[in-house]
């Protein structure tokens, strides 16, 4: 798992906003840094690492929420929980697949056909999930999260929110 990344120069000098403004800057960057080779279903580790940066992402953002405009608050809460929602979708095939070969190859070879079978039926569900996944991660649908996320720590450094 990607270690998140720390969110320099926090001191206790710095407004609640600015602090919020630094950490939406930093999940955000994470979240989108991860996107790249997303739907490669041969590496289950960049679906994972995506996952866990939508998830701290989210959690800057309800920490914070007193710092962003109620309404593109909760538009970026929305899409970024459709976006954590399709990555678990795909996350959950990837697992399940895994643990299944992993079990398959120590199985004698009269029970392999039986969970050969239920892992190409995860598969199909693995490819369906990706296929789900992919608007969600497609560049437009990336550049309209980063845009929205950029609008977020822009309200959050004007002085009267934080």
């Amino acid at each position: 798992m990607a270690r998140p990344k720390p969110i320099m120069g926090l001191t206790p000098e710095l407004s609640y906003g600015e602090t919020a403004a630094r950490a939406v800057e930093t999940r955000g960057g994470e979240l989108l840094g991860h996107a790249t080779g997303v739907l490669d279903t041969h590496d289950i580790e960049r679906v994972h690492d995506m996952r866990v940066a939508s998830r701290r992402l989210r959690a800057a953002l309800e920490v914070f929420e007193p710092c962003f405009p109620p309404k593109a608050h909760k538009r970026a809460i929305r899409d970024l929980k459709a976006l954590a929602d399709g990555l678990g979708e795909r996350r959950d095939r990837d697992v399940a697949i895994a643990a299944l070969e992993k079990f398959s190859a120590r199985m004698p070879a009269p029970g392999r056909p039986g969970i050969d079978g239920m892992v190409e039926r995860l598969r199909t569900e693995q490819s369906d999930a990706n296929e789900d996944l992919a608007p969600l991660v497609s560049d437009e649908r990336l550049v309209s999260l980063a845009d929205q996320l950029g609008k977020l720590v822009v309200a959050a450094r004007k002085p009267s929110r934080g």
